[in-house]
Formats: C-alpha cells, structure tokens, sequence
C-alpha cells in the first residue's frame, strides 16, 4: 500500500484512494461504460484480503523456476486488481522488485513496460484469456518469459552502448574543455541527463560559475548538450545530453 501511495503522488489516480485498498467494484472497459458492458472485471471487495493474503504468500515462496513464479505473481496481481487506479503501473514496478528479492538482479533495475507496451494487445489478450485451462496459464507463462528475454538481451545492448557512448564523449569533452572538470561533468550529465545549469555541484577544488558556464557554452557549441528550455530571471537554463536521453529511450525524443 505504501508503494502504491508513493506512485500514484503528483500523477494520474492519486485522487483515487492513493494507498488504499479498493472499497468498491472496479472494472475495465469503455469510458462510460456499465459493468455489464465491461471487458474485465475484477473480484468483489470483500474478497480483496484473502486473495492478497494468498498472493503475498506466494510472491514471497520459494518456487523451482523463479521467472515463472514472477509470471504467476505479475497476472494475479492484475487480476485481482486490488485499487481503483495503478494497478498496471504497480504491477509493472513489482517485476524488479521481486527479480531483486530473488537475487537474479544485483539492483532492482528491469523495467518490461517498454516490450508489453509494444506488444499490448497480445499482453491484454492473454491476461484476460487466463482461466481455469493449464492451456491459456501455458500461453501467458511462454508470452512472459519471452518479454523477459527479449527484453533482457534490449537492455544489454543498450547497457553497452551507453558504455561506448561514456566512452567516446570522456575523450570529447576532455579534448574540448581542457579542464580537470572534465570527467567530473560528464558523470554529473550522465547521473542527471537533463539538469539545469545551476544545478552542477563539485567537491573541492571547484571550478569558478563563470568556468562553468564556459564549459557548458563549449559543449554547446560542439553539439554534445541541447538547450531544452533557455533561461530567465532565477530561473536556470535547462539542458540535455541528448545522445544519452535518446540513447535511454530507444528514440530521438531531443
């Protein structure tokens, strides 16, 4: 409950019983639609706590394949729907969390949101096919182990080439600087991509703020930041590492 009030703070659904249980019948379909015109409906309320106490003891089980465990965990968890918003995004934000737990991640880092929203429609298609059939149980385990790995080998490739990129732009901005601050930038660029240009901090020694501006105006220059939104007043001016952003994206957003 309490990740689910910290999720649902300053975005869509916080109004809806953030960090509460649902009290009331929730359903999915058309906006505006009936329940009798709902294409899922999840279980009544009252039963909320014994399938959650089930769940929980499940989740926390020790099982012979942990992935398929995962995969058990993730469709029950949306099944049963247990708020009236968030669900799917906690749902989603559970399935590092327990790769975690389980010590297959060394951090809980392994977001599927980007593979099950390219592949929404067979992802809704066999969540909502789930029943009693060991059949349909058998589609979605293959469909969840298969966003696992194609995933997985997505995040890989992209975890290198973020380490050539790091790489490449170390010697750049060295070569463009000529300063000890060099590195020190590029690790702040690459914790915070998108920061504002009064936001940079150093420890001692520490370049001037006329140094700085310096150095961001270079960088400017050369095409390695993008201004995202120009300065006033005290308001500073917010840049990019591009290549990093759309790198982290999977496409050119900057």
């Amino acid at each position: 409950m309490r990740l689910h009030e910290i999720l649902l703070q300053g975005v869509r659904g916080q109004t809806k019983a953030r960090g509460q249980f649902r009290k009331t019948q929730n359903w999915i379909g058309a906006p505006e639609s009936p329940i009798e015109k709902a294409q899922f409906v999840p279980p009544e309320p009252l039963l909320l706590n014994g399938y959650l106490d089930n769940w929980e003891k499940y989740y926390h089980a020790d099982r012979p394949d942990a992935l398929v465990q995962l995969a058990v965990v993730h469709a029950q968890f949306e099944i049963i729907h247990p708020f009236l918003d968030g669900n799917g995004r906690l749902g989603r934000i559970l399935i590092p969390l327990f790769l975690f737990e389980k010590k297959i991640l060394f951090r809980p880092m392994f977001y599927l949101s980007e593979y099950l929203e390219q592949h929404r429609d067979e992802y809704v298609s066999r969540l909502r096919g789930l029943g009693n059939s060991s059949r349909t149980w058998n589609q979605w385990i293959e469909f969840f182990l298969r966003a696992l790995d194609e995933q997985a080998r997505k995040n890989a490739a992209k975890a290198r080439a973020m380490m050539s990129c790091y790489a490449r732009l170390k010697q750049q901005i060295i070569a463009i600087t000529h300063s000890q601050f060099a590195v020190p930038l590029l690790d702040q660029f690459f914790a915070r991509p998108i920061f504002q240009s009064n936001s940079l901090r150093f420890s001692d020694p520490r370049p001037s703020r006329q140094a700085i501006s310096s150095y961001l105006r270079k960088l400017r220059e050369a095409g390695i930041l993008k201004v995202v939104r120009e300065g006033g007043g005290r308001r500073g001016q917010v840049l990019a590492l591009a290549e990093l952003v759309n790198l982290c994206e999977g496409k050119t957003t900057i």
